[in-house]
């Protein structure tokens, strides 16, 4: 069932592990991040970090590939980092931000502002003739996503148009119109 959980994590250069019974804890250069975890040891051997099981139950096989792959996105992200971007596709709207504040103008009869978290980066990218660019980057994968998520909730993609706030590179399934 597990097959990724058998794979052995790669340490990049700056990035310290402390690993405590039930809690991990990946220092590097862009932040620090913790996970509590359970039904699995892990190990750090010569650069890299083992993830293993204690047997083959259901409920370890699936906490093992889960856990695996928190880590991996944990070390990924204080290395390198996460970035989504979000695109809005419609007559005038728009995005601008003052600090962490994101101002959207989404076609309802007042703008809506949306407070993000400090450790979220934010920037809005408006050029003459294309569509306003949201850029979110941070070294949590979760919070990203899941702010993202909340971006795109405020007016999701409508089937017939297409207008709306979508990630950038989605496909939007369209559907026809009236047939006369």
């Amino acid at each position: 069932m597990s097959r990724i959980g058998n794979n052995p994590i790669a340490l990049p250069d700056g990035v310290t592990v402390d690993i405590q019974p039930e809690v991990i804890t990946v220092k590097g250069k862009l932040g620090e991040l913790s996970q509590s975890y359970d039904s699995v040891s892990i190990a750090q051997e010569d650069g890299q970090l083992i993830v293993s099981r204690p047997s083959d139950s259901k409920s370890h096989k699936a906490k093992h590939g889960l856990y695996r792959a928190l880590i991996s996105n944990m070390i990924h992200g204080v290395s390198v980092g996460f970035t989504k971007e979000l695109e809005l596709v419609g007559v005038g709207y728009r995005a601008s931000n003052q600090g962490q504040k994101l101002d959207l103008a989404l076609g309802f009869s007042h703008n809506i502002v949306f407070e993000l978290p400090k450790e979220v980066k934010l920037e809005t990218v408006s050029e003459k003739g294309k569509n306003p660019i949201i850029k979110l980057s941070s070294h949590d994968n979760q919070l990203v996503g899941s702010i993202a998520a909340k971006i795109r909730a405020f007016r999701k993609p409508e089937p017939y148009k297409g207008k709306g706030v979508k990630f950038v590179g989605e496909e939007i399934r369209r559907k026809a119109g009236k047939s006369a």
